[in-house]
């Protein structure tokens, strides 16, 4: 296999370092890495593949003779850039909300749908972290028993919101534990330490926010069920990183406990951690700087005869973004050229 020319744009951000260690981790095949990010960051230097490499302004002329373009710097930057990385001849795996839901660019979660990297025509979309882990974790179910309904409610880890959001949960903590006010809440909507903000993205009329409209809308494209039934409540909780899920399904028909669990533990990047009496069940702390989707407390749905119930774990930056999209990575240089020109 060819060594390719991979650009990261948003590398000194959580996810694009986070891109960085993915690649190193899971052997990339390159033969150029070039680091973009904003005119603040330009000259720093990062440790990346052996060497340091100097950071470089993402302009529309930084993408010459790059093949794989992995973006994680926001939906405006993705939305001004990924066009001109396409045109320069790069297929852009882009992990913000730009072009998600465009009829002609594949939202792509591996496990489930890797089918979809065929049709890509220079972009394939990485789907929100919420999204991807839920959808790990129930497709392997829907494979055997077609799922009617989901309703889930998120628990989500500050790192999801960014480095500044991360920084506002430690000093809050520390604020706190010196006897100091916490002082106003500027990354996050509300004072994050200590409490529970039912609150990620901005709300719409109908009084859903974004990111629990985005597990809606993505959930039905990745899984190619159109109508399925999902209703969501997306939380912010005071944790650095590691998002989690309670999940309720409902299916066709009944699903005993036992059956989806030996279904679980056969499914690609699924860990079955279920056993309530010991005090084991999947948790952040042991997801974090981890690959795999972890799924536990699997248990029959007391109010619908054909529900289970789901509590459901991922690292966040991890197979919520960087990993996703390594994947993504992986699956077009196997169908070289990575282009995807004749």
């Amino acid at each position: 296999m060819k060594g390719y020319n991979v650009a990261i744009v948003g590398a000194t951000g959580l996810v694009g370092q986070e891109f960085i260690r993915v690649l190193e981790q899971r052997r990339f095949p390159f033969a150029e890495l070039r680091l973009l990010a904003s005119d603040r960051s330009v000259g720093r230097q990062m440790h990346a593949v052996g060497r340091d490499l100097v950071v470089e302004e993402a302009t529309e002329d930084a993408f010459r003779d790059i093949e794989l373009a992995l973006f994680s710097a926001g939906t405006d930057v993705s939305a001004r850039l990924a066009p001109a990385a396409v045109r320069a001849g790069a297929v852009v795996v882009d992990n913000s909300a730009a072009f998600r839901m465009h009829d002609d660019v594949p939202l792509v979660v591996p496990e489930v749908n890797p089918e979809d990297v065929a049709w890509h025509r220079g972009i394939i979309a990485n789907p929100n972290c919420s999204t991807v882990q839920m959808v790990v974790a129930l497709n392997p179910l829907h494979r055997v028993n077609r799922i009617r309904r989901v309703v889930v409610a998120t628990y989500q880890s500050v790192s999801g919101a960014g480095a500044p959001a991360v920084d506002e949960l430690r000093e809050q903590v520390h604020a706190w534990a010196a006897g100091r006010p916490a002082g106003e809440a500027q990354a996050l909507p509300q004072p994050i330490a200590f409490n529970v903000v039912p609150h990620i993205d901005a709300f719409l009329d109908n009084d859903y926010t974004k990111e629990e409209w985005k597990m809606v809308q993505e959930t039905r494209k990745i899984m190619h069920e159109p109508d399925l039934a999902v209703s969501a409540t997306t939380v912010r909780v005071p944790v650095f990183v590691g998002h989690s899920e309670a999940i309720w399904v409902e299916f066709e028909r009944p699903f005993p406990p036992d059956e989806a669990r030996a279904v679980l533990r056969q499914a690609p990047g699924v860990v079955v951690v279920d056993d309530p009496a010991r005090k084991e069940y999947p948790l952040p702390t042991t997801a974090t700087g981890t690959d795999p989707v972890y799924v536990g407390r699997i248990r029959a749905d007391l109010s619908h005869p054909n529900g289970l119930v789901l509590w459901v774990v991922a690292d966040n930056l991890r197979k919520g973004a960087a990993l996703n999209a390594v994947q993504i990575a992986e699956l077009l240089a196997a169908r070289a050229p990575v282009a995807g020109r004749p």
